[in-house]
């Protein structure tokens, strides 16, 4: 497809991504899609660079995809890390070569940046995504993700008082 660039995400994006992330939170174990929650969280990353970026992969005026960065410390690597949370290509250009561009952009700018490393997590049943990420180098970990929060059981309300 001709004409695609890579640009930031802006505000008035936010349907377009809300819409995506509902998609790969379909496809996902452990997620599900709640429209509110992701405008919001988009939201939040999209007017607070210092946090994270969100850059979208466009051709002429439509998304077709879209990576999500976010900037934490690593105490490990001495410096700033990149969490990348989400990437995802609409379903009619999948297999097109965008996602791909995408990551490549995401690395780049982590060299760019001088960010230290890029940590994703990727649902461990999902053989082709594993594929995917390890052909551009990543490697999987030792470390087990582990949450703790809102949606994993009775434990909220069980904090003691202050």
């Amino acid at each position: 497809m001709s004409e695609t660039r890579i640009e930031p995400a802006a505000v008035d994006d936010l349907p377009h991504l809300a819409e995506l992330l509902s998609d790969l939170f379909t496809k996902e174990a452990e997620f599900r899609p709640d429209t509110s929650k992701q405008l919001r969280g988009l939201e939040m990353i999209i007017t607070q660079p210092n946090k994270g970026r969100i850059f979208v992969l466009r051709s002429f005026d439509r998304i077709l995809g879209m990576i999500n960065l976010l900037f934490t410390i690593s105490t490990a690597e001495g410096g700033s890390v990149i969490i990348l949370e989400d990437l995802i290509v609409r379903q009619e250009y999948r297999s097109q070569g965008f996602g791909a561009q995408l990551l490549e952009y995401a690395m780049e700018f982590a060299k760019q940046k001088e960010f230290l490393r890029i940590t994703l997590l990727t649902d461990r049943l999902d053989e082709a995504a594993k594929h995917f990420f390890a052909k551009h180098g990543f490697q999987e970990s030792v470390m087990v993700p582990m949450r703790w929060g809102e949606a994993y059981g009775p434990e909220k309300s069980q904090v003691p008082p202050d």
